[in-house]
Parts: structure tokens; sequence; C-alpha cells
């Protein structure tokens, strides 16, 4: 879309599931808000579905100024042919400069789906999005407030800094957990705009006949505390450690890339830029050399101990606290002191709250 509206609003798309909002719509009217009021422009919130209009009110409450609430029995179901549809109308009718969606199954289908169809760019697993200035190589022409995109690239060895000056919408995607999902206010004030959804001539290609849906083992994002394993644990016998030392300290369990893909944890327990984005009170990385994908999954936490035999390991970057030896050793040493230490155990409990 060459048409750019320097004015338009700044959109999120609601992610929801038989009328459930997921936690990353709300992760990103937090950051929203933010971009919004930088740019002195309205927030909205875009909520397609059937029978979904009571979640519009937790949107308003999460920082949307407004909704855009779409519901049509065809759209119970995320299908992207539908979805899609939806989007564009609303795009081109209202003209906004920026949509955001989550890095989830459904973002990651809907967003590039979106962005083909309105010949507009793209940039995927954003780690932080910011507003700011860009005058392109070679002119001397500066094009201000833009959507500053930022994400790893290569591999994670570095961080680049995408925009997009000509083609807009400007849209991204982001994971989860990456933005603080901020707190609710209830005395916030918002408007709910119905759109008539317009099927005519749209296939939905598929069918739903029933769905089923499996709960992840393991909820990392909440937990206060979390003991997780890397490679360099070495077997799923040995990850039993990295079991006992979270159940001493009513810790949840994560680990590394490196350690899912050797199969010494399920994924479900994956921290990291291809698992989740955590922010726990104590954070323990046994084993973990801290390669920067698995930095950028729980460098927020406000407490990081690291056990690594590699005195340059990474992840000491990033550590509050270090302890250079074998985990093997360290850890059951560790659970003696924990089961029979006051100070340690007063230590955990300050930790937990």
């Amino acid at each position: 879309m060459i048409d750019v509206n320097r004015q338009g609003e700044v959109w999120v798309f609601a992610e929801q599931e038989a009328g459930k909002l997921s936690d990353v719509p709300l992760e990103l009217m937090s950051k929203g808000r933010e971009l919004a009021e930088t740019l002195t422009v309205p927030l909205a919130a875009v909520l397609i579905g059937n029978s979904a209009e009571d979640l519009a009110a937790t949107l308003i409450r999460h920082g949307a100024d407004k909704v855009y609430l779409v519901e049509d029995a065809r759209l119970a179901h995320y299908q992207a042919t539908g979805y899609c549809h939806v989007l564009c109308q609303l795009i081109e009718q209202h003209r906004p400069q920026i949509c955001l969606y989550g890095a989830t199954a459904i973002g990651r289908d809907l967003a590039p789906t979106v962005a083909s169809a309105m010949k507009c760019g793209l940039t995927a697993d954003c780690t932080d999005l910011q507003i700011g200035d860009h005058t392109p190589p070679g002119t001397n022409d500066v094009h201000r407030n833009l959507l500053l995109q930022i994400r790893p690239a290569f591999g994670g060895n570095i961080i680049a800094t995408i925009v997009n000056y000509h083609r807009w919408p400007q849209m991204a995607t982001v994971r989860e957990g990456v933005m603080a999902l901020s707190k609710a206010d209830a005395a916030r004030r918002g408007q709910v705009v119905r759109y008539p959804v317009n099927l005519d001539g749209v296939t939905l290609p598929l069918e739903v006949l029933e769905t089923h849906r499996q709960e992840k083992k393991v909820n990392l994002k909440a937990a206060r505390i979390i003991v997780s394993g890397g490679a360099g644990v070495g077997s799923r016998e040995n990850f039993r450690l990295i079991w006992d030392l979270a159940n001493c300290l009513g810790a949840a369990v994560g680990g590394s890339r490196a350690a899912v893909d050797l199969g010494l944890v399920d994924h479900d327990h994956q921290v990291g830029q291809t698992g989740t984005t955590v922010r726990p009170a104590l954070y323990i990385a046994c084993g973990i050399s801290g390669a920067v994908q698995h930095r950028a999954g729980m460098q927020e936490a406000a407490k990081i101990l690291a056990i690594n035999t590699d005195p340059q390991a990474p992840i000491f970057s990033v550590a509050h606290y270090g302890i250079v030896g074998d985990l093997h050793k360290v850890i059951p040493m560790l659970i003696k002191a924990l089961r029979g230490g006051e100070r340690i155990h007063h230590a955990v409990e300050a930790a937990k709250a």
C-alpha cells in the first residue's frame, strides 16, 4: 500500500481462540500504547471471531482506544483466507500506519498472508519496537517517526533494525513474552466499532468438525524461579539433577534449545528466542553456554545464577552470580545446602516473594 498515512492508527491483532484472549495481544497492547502515544495517534485492537464482544472490554482496559469488532459464525475458527480478507478490508478503509501481531502459530500464518495481499513489508520475530527517524543511504530525505523493527539476525550474531518507509502499513510480529504485560485499568474507556463483515465470494477451504487442545506441560512465563539445563548436562538421565534442584526450590524446569534438540527435555520447557521468553525473580542456568538466542529469552530475569565449567562462557556476561565448576558436583552441593541450610532457605523464600 503506497499511499502512506502518517497520521494512521497503531493496530494490534487481538488473537483469540474459543472466546479467550491469549497473553500475546495483551502484551502487545502495552507496547502499542507506548508507540501510539509517541506518534500521538489512537491505539486500536482488531478483534475477529464469533461471540467475541465480551473480550473488547479487556482490550480497552489494557490500553485500546477503540476495538474494531468483526463477528461472523464463519469466523469462529481461524482460517487465514477469511481473516486475511477481513483485515485487508479494514486496512484499506482505515489506513493504519502500524499493524502488530503475536509471533504465534496464528500470527505467523496470518501476518505474511496479509502483508502479501497488501504488498507491504513484514518483520518477523521482533524483540523490540521503537519510533525513530531514518535517512536512506545516498539521499538527504529524512523519514520521520518510522517504526524501528528490532530483531536478531544472521543466527543471532547481530541485532538488526529494519525500517519500511515506502509501502505501509508497517507490519511486525513479536514473540510471546518479549513485551511486558501491563496492568489492566478498570477506569479506562474506549470505543467498540462494529465492522459489518463482507465475505461474499470468499471460499473458506476448511470445515472444522471438532477441535482438540493440548495444554502446555509447564507455564514458564508465570514461574518465579526457573532452573534450566543445557547441553552441558550431558544426558536425559543427568537432567534429573535439574529436576531435583527445581523441586528443592519450588521452581519450574527450563532448557536451552540445544538441550531440547538433544532430547534432554521436552520442547514445552524451552527458553529462548525459539522457545519462551521469561522474566522470573531467579533464573539458574546449568551447563548453558549462553548463545544470544538463549540470552534473549531470559536476560530480563531479576537475578541470574550461571553454573558452567568454562569461565569464558557467554552466559556469564548476563549473570549476576556465577559458579565456575562441574554442575554434576555443584548441583548436589546446592541441593544438600538447600535441604539443610537456613540462610539459603531464607534467600530462596525472598526470591519467591
